[in-house]
């Protein structure tokens, strides 16, 4: 039974290994294809020049480019481009004043390999995109001037403490446009949040504009081979208490969707860019954007959201898929993490790790005690384990004995039925469970995959480091020392535990071990953690467990003929005692 157990371990971390291998991996448009953006710029943060924290000019504002192509002046409008910085606690926003739009996003406390600030609004070199929140209409030509049109900021920079603060962007011409844009951040009661305004009106009436995000969050890194993979960027969207998650493939098929969405974006493997129109009815149109090629080609996903009506203080959060941050946010917006099919017991544990972490303050010793805690707990039902198949091992012989006696029947002899009547016979007698070591160990399966799925995802382990050369649990082991020492201890507790099966199969069994030390090289190094420490726990355990059963007990088979004589005597003594009487 433990053969099947192990053979199902194997089973079921190969499914992982492929589907982590060949399935999961991005989705690529074809070569060749490609699709179109509109109009726009983006600069590296780089190249962007300092900003001196002077008051809006108030010198009569110059003809912008849009405005003096149909001969229209401003009334309205920055004298010239420029950005505006608006930084919290928790983010530096780098906003242009041409268009309005949010040029640059950087969570401080979320790092890129560099060391630099994690970046939410791609570089994309020299391709032109839309920029973050920008407006657009059904007419072409305001498109342009709205992208073009230099906004009158409302500050030349914005520092945002515990107090909720407004960058408000304007502008008009004598032709009657009038557009405002209204930024407000409150980072202490909304992290990573901003409630966002727009007008448009022009001489015909007020416009309803869409809000377009534009390509957005290229994926990052997140652990190594075979094992983790980096999510893509996917469309994102919570409607009629679902999540839907779509790759480019999808979005291909059917790029547009509308109802009232709980929250409606795209995200990758750690953060989250979302509209949450809260009860407002929207329409999400998606499209593909293919960057590069060959190796370097990857696919992020433009999205705009069209509301039924002009956004006002509609939030949209763009930061990490942190769980407890998003709980604060919206409890619907928990649904971004996506935990898999085990999350009803990863919730939970993932709550524990962090209120072990509360006291520790290191995730790699938080999940070792938290493995300890959960090890501790299982204890009984991995001893009741060990105690069957002790018990099982010492049946072998007898067991043997019995199938020898029914070697070479047909699985439809009645011969088979008397077998297994002998064989139920003989664990009733001996008060064994023949599954009793099976059951106790599948138990314990949900748990492994669980902490597979809680450290895989949960953005916590992401960038956090343990000890030594371990300085990101979220990545593979550089120097490969926890995943050699996890194949030697499971060897060491495979040696140790109770097997029925014969020599030949243990050879096989052994195996295993390093078949799983293979796979574990490209795991997080936290996952590596937890299945080390349990391995450990499980040897300490089964020598403990050793002790108090004590060595196995040995059964002596009579050969078949042996027996047969013996009962022919006792035949024969009991017939002269019966002629006797």
């Amino acid at each position: 039974m433990e053969k099947r157990v192990l053979l199902a371990v194997f089973l079921s971390f190969l499914v992982l290994f492929v589907y982590q291998s060949l399935i999961v991996p991005p989705t690529q448009l074809p070569d060749g294809e490609t699709v179109s953006t509109e109009t726009g710029s983006t600069v590296p943060i780089e190249s962007q020049e300092p900003i001196i924290d002077t008051p809006p000019s108030t010198e009569p504002p110059q003809m912008t480019d849009a405005s003096s192509a149909v001969g229209v002046s401003t009334v309205i409008a920055d004298d010239a481009p420029r950005d505006i910085v608006v930084e919290t606690d928790q983010v530096i926003a780098t906003f242009s004043n041409r268009g309005g739009v949010l040029k640059s996003l950087r969570l401080k406390e979320y790092l890129e390999e560099s060391g630099e600030p994690s970046e939410l609004v791609p570089v994309l070199d020299d391709q032109e995109a839309p920029l973050p929140f920008t407006l657009e209409v059904a007419d072409e030509q305001l498109n342009a001037q709205l992208r073009e049109a230099l906004f009158r900021p409302s500050a030349a920079s914005l520092q945002v403490g515990t107090a909720p603060r407004s960058l408000v962007f304007e502008y008009e011409d004598s032709d009657g446009l009038q557009v405002r844009k209204e930024y407000r951040f409150d980072p202490l009661n909304e992290p990573f949040v901003v409630r966002f305004s727009a007008s448009v009106r022009t001489s015909r009436g007020v416009i309803n504009p869409a809000v377009r995000w534009g390509p957005g969050l290229s994926s990052g890194t997140a652990g190594g081979f075979g094992f983790t993979y980096s999510q893509p960027s996917q469309a994102i969207f919570y409607l009629e208490e679902e999540v839907s998650r779509l790759d480019s493939s999808d979005l291909e098929e059917t790029p547009v969707y509308e109802g009232t969405f709980g929250f409606v974006g795209v995200d990758n493997h750690y953060f989250l860019s979302a509209a949450l129109p809260d009860t407002n009815p929207a329409e999400v149109s998606y499209q593909p954007v293919t960057l590069g090629s060959g190796d370097d080609q990857r696919v992020l996903i433009d999205y705009s959201v069209q509301f039924s009506e002009p956004p006002n203080e509609t939030r949209f959060f763009m930061g990490p898929k942190d769980f407890d941050i998003l709980g604060i946010i919206d409890s619907e917006l928990v649904q971004a993490v996506h935990f898999g099919f085990f999350s009803w017991l990863v919730v939970p544990l993932h709550r524990s790790l962090k209120w072990v972490y509360s006291y520790v303050g290191n995730y790699g010793w938080s999940i070792i005690i938290l493995t300890i805690m959960i090890n501790a707990a299982m204890f009984p039902l991995r001893h009741k384990s060990v105690v069957s198949m002790r018990k099982m091992q010492e049946l072998q012989p007898e067991i043997k004995s019995i199938q020898e006696r029914y070697k070479g029947l047909k699985a439809t002899d009645p011969g088979k039925q008397q077998m297994n009547k002998e064989l139920m016979g003989l664990y009733r007698d001996r008060g064994v469970n023949p599954a009793g070591g099976c059951l106790p160990m599948l138990a314990t399966m949900p748990v492994l995959f669980a902490f597979y799925s809680l450290l895989s995802v949960a953005i916590e382990i992401r960038d956090a480091p343990f000890v030594f050369w371990i300085q990101d649990l979220a990545k593979p082991d550089p120097m490969y020392v926890t995943p050699l020492l996890m194949g030697v201890t499971m060897m060491a507790q495979q040696r140790m535990t109770p097997s029925t099966a014969d020599a030949t199969q243990q050879k096989v069994m052994m195996v295993m071990p390093v078949v799983f030390t293979f796979m574990f090289l490209g795991a997080p190094s936290g996952l590596v953690l937890y299945w080390l420490t349990s391995n450990l726990w499980g040897v300490g355990q089964q020598v403990v467990t050793n002790r108090i059963i004590g060595p196995p007990k040995v059964h002596t088979v009579r050969p078949p003929a042996e027996r047969r004589t013996k009962k022919a005597k006792l035949k024969k003594k009991g017939s002269r005692e019966h002629r006797g009487d």
